[in-house]
């Protein structure tokens, strides 16, 4: 098709100040395919121009067709660059791009723009390509401050946790938790990372330290046991308390979860003294019981509600899969909107039905959806016509080949043969993509 020629030594176009420095977004770039001739020309040699802030630029040489034709072919790849420049800002915007790459794929898309063979608005893509560089810029310095902020970070936490360490072991008579806490502190100590050495070993020999400071108390205050359980008796009253309280909530929700948090609580306050351990738990469990009872017959009655409307959902499928879009597709599609004001009119079904049920009702809509893509395929007017285009440029190469030869020149004429080989080869593809639907 296209010979494409590209120039050089013409100056590149002055890049239009980046938008960002003044607080306000670089222009969109227009498409330049719905109007390729309000960007550049094609003179009567076939040499393809394209206008720049300094000026016409030649950037190729059209001789395959029309010059609205080279116009719009170096127009469509101005749009291909604009297209890049726009993903790469839009993944740099939605943090999804590496703006390492962003920024190398920019730099080398400007600096190949002054050459580039591309009809459109230099100077606005150029804007745009700028606005890209300074954002990716942006985002690599921040990523690297974000780097050292994580590693500021992880010494001060890793510095709280040391210093959480030493107040338990210092002041602590909460002996259970306590040691759950410094057992929980450990754990996260070993998920921070990016502390360096040195910082870690002195931070790491305070918190064990502390850690061997807690034991030997504990271990010094263990005649002390109890009196402790004797409060911890008194926090399981308390719990229990609430526990009954809560038995007759219907706010099944917050009142389950308060339930689990109660039971942690329940854990935290220790064992009390043996003779009256057993009790309590059985008081705080028979509560729990009490509501969760409650909880499981609504929940029943519900399911059975659920359970009803399935099976009417399934008596619309039974009607659904009889519709027949190959048939009357019109008429398919108004039965189909009727079962699903139906199907929306009954309500929820269990859980574990509502991927079956809805998958079945799908599998109906797109087998009329597929049905009404097809009937407009078969019939696309677009198809037809840039088949009879190819059609009528093949007669057209045939019959310039015929003359070419019949006067004698022999290398015209094989020139005539390959570009009617060339637009043959579409017309077949063409002919057969539309056989296909």
């Amino acid at each position: 098709m296209a010979q494409e020629n590209t120039s050089t030594g013409t100056p590149a176009p002055h890049p239009v100040p980046h938008a960002l420095g003044g607080g306000q977004p670089a222009p969109p770039v227009p498409p330049a395919e719905p109007s390729p001739s309000a960007w550049g020309r094609v003179d009567d040699e076939g040499t393809v121009y394209v206008n720049t802030p300094d000026g016409e630029r030649a950037v190729g040489v059209w001789q395959a067709g029309s010059p609205d034709e080279g116009l719009l072919h170096y127009a469509r790849r101005f749009d291909d660059l604009r297209t890049e420049v726009e993903l790469l800002e839009t993944r740099l915007e939605s943090g999804a791009g590496d703006p390492k790459h962003a920024l190398a794929t920019a730099t080398q898309l400007r600096d190949g723009l002054a050459e580039a063979a591309v009809v459109g608005d230099i100077a606005a893509l150029s804007g745009r390509i700028e606005q890209v560089i300074s954002h990716a810029g942006k985002a690599l310095a921040a990523a690297k401050q974000e780097r050292e902020a994580a590693r500021a970070a992880a010494v001060v936490r890793k510095q709280a946790l040391a210093d959480e360490a030493e107040k338990l072991a210092a002041e602590s008579t909460q002996w259970k938790a306590a040691g759950d806490r410094l057992r929980a502190i450990l754990d996260e100590w070993k998920t921070v990372k990016g502390v360096d050495r040195k910082t870690d070993d002195e931070l790491w020999k305070r918190f064990s330290k502390a850690r061997e400071a807690f034991n030997r108390r504990r271990g010094s205050h263990f005649a002390e046991l109890d009196k402790q359980r004797a409060g911890a008796k008194q926090r399981k009253e308390e719990l229990i308390a609430e526990a009954e309280a809560l038995s007759e909530s219907s706010d099944w929700g917050e009142t389950a979860g308060r339930y689990k948090d109660l039971m942690t609580e329940w854990k935290a306050a220790g064992r009390a003294p043996k003779d009256s351990d057993e009790a309590l738990w059985q008081r705080f469990r028979a509560a729990q019981d009490k509501f969760f009872a409650r909880r499981s017959a609504v929940f029943s009655e519900r399911d059975a509600e659920f359970a009803t409307n399935a099976q009417q959902k399934e008596e619309l499928l039974v009607e659904a899969e009889k519709i027949d879009p190959a048939a009357n597709l019109e008429a398919a599609k108004q039965h189909m909107r009727r079962i699903q004001d139906q199907w929306d009119e009954i309500g929820k079904v269990p859980r574990e039905r509502i991927r079956e049920l809805d998958g079945r009702l799908k599998a109906v809509q797109d087998a009329i959806k597929s049905a009404e893509d097809s009937k407009w395929r078969r019939t696309d007017p677009e198809a037809q016509a840039r088949a009879a285009q190819f059609r009528e440029r093949v007669e057209q190469f045939e019959s310039q080949a015929a003359k070419a030869r019949a006067a004698g020149d022999e290398r015209r004429a094989k020139k005539a043969d390959e570009q009617a080989a060339q637009w043959r080869e579409w017309l077949e593809a063409a002919e057969a993509a539309i056989a296909d639907r």
